[in-house]
């Protein structure tokens, strides 16, 4: 019955989670700033058991910790000969837990920082041959599609759909550019319609922009493609005068990105919120990156109308000793407790 990506998105909203890379960071397995997934060979337990939280909250795809997990980052640490084994044992990973419900795997690709706009055909290659060697080895793993996200570059993005349809596998192609325009130019929803022409099986954004910054751009997306769309923002108060969570500044000017972002991080009811009007205006694929927690996805799951197995423990504030429904005399009882 659950099916494919696109037997599934055909009945329903599919409710994806990422945000991997900061969270493993906030619990110590993943160092900000390369922010290269070596957890994946080092600490295997730390994934796998994010992945079970993600499963329990709702999460519907098992997204392999791939992200910058290609050839040129792992060269810029010293541990290029961990390529392959680093690919292949993430989506083992994925794989082990999906399996647990009825999640689907999905292989994952992004920006490589090694594509330039002005030698496409020349940084092309190099990003091709980057994108053969992760794409091939998720196939060959078991990966029943696969994610390329936080594109900057229109021309990035198309060679990523290339190498994902040279494997046979549907592709969720999805921009994260810091402005209203891919780097090389585009706007992001002729982007996501040269993409849809393409090929591509699901189109959209993720990363960079938060729930109130994203949504109006989706509404954009949803407008010119035909095809489904995916919605994947960041869970922070980004504003229309700092609209991307890189932007974001305390009250004393310095920027919380990438590290100190805590005092703009939204509630599980805000996500929640979201996760309602990506569905109301279109999208197909919801889910959550960098910042999201279990926490945030079993909120927008249940917002969805979803029963999951994380929800046996979704609060009930009635019980709470001075907060409850049962408690007697609380003004005077708890003083201090006075709004």
């Amino acid at each position: 019955m659950p099916g494919g990506i696109l037997e599934r998105l055909e009945r329903d909203v599919v409710l994806g989670a990422e945000g991997y890379l900061f969270e493993l960071e906030r619990r110590g397995y993943v160092k900000s700033g390369p922010f290269v997934p070596e957890v994946v060979l080092d600490f295997p337990e730390a994934v796998r058991q994010l992945h079970r939280e993600m499963l329990r909250a709702g999460a519907e795809v098992m997204v392999a910790f791939t992200y910058y997990g290609h050839r040129e980052k792992l060269r810029m640490i010293g541990r290029e000969d961990d390529l392959e084994p680093l690919n292949r044992d993430a989506v083992r990973l994925a794989r082990e837990v999906a399996a647990e419900g009825d999640a689907l795997v999905a292989g994952n690709i992004c920006n490589t920082w090694a594509y330039d706009p002005e030698a496409p055909e020349r940084s092309g290659a190099v990003v091709r041959e980057m994108y053969r060697e992760q794409v091939g080895w998720a196939a060959e793993e078991g990966a029943e599609l696969i994610i390329s996200e936080t594109n900057d570059f229109l021309g990035e993005a198309l060679i990523a759909l290339e190498v994902i349809r040279e494997h046979g596998l549907p592709a969720i192609v999805t921009f994260a550019s810091t402005s209203d325009r891919t780097i090389d130019g585009h706007e992001l929803d002729d982007a996501c319609r040269r993409l849809e022409e393409a090929g591509a099986d699901v189109v959209g954004l993720n990363c960079s922009r938060g729930p109130a910054t994203i949504l109006p751009l989706l509404e954009r997306v949803r407008a010119a493609v035909d095809c489904h769309v995916a919605a994947q923002p960041v869970p922070y108060r980004t504003t229309p005068e700092a609209p991307t969570f890189q932007s974001l500044r305390d009250a004393g000017g310095a920027r919380g990105f990438p590290v100190a972002l805590e005092p703009f991080l939204c509630t599980r009811f805000e996500m929640a919120d979201f996760a309602a009007a990506a569905r109301d205006l279109g999208a197909g694929f919801i889910g959550i990156c960098c910042g999201g927690a279990p926490h945030h996805v079993r909120a927008m799951a249940e917002r969805l109308g979803r029963t999951v197995p994380a929800g046996r423990y979704s609060p009930d504030i009635s019980l709470h000793p001075v907060l409850g429904d049962d408690v007697r005399d609380p003004a005077k009882k708890f003083a201090n407790w006075k709004d």
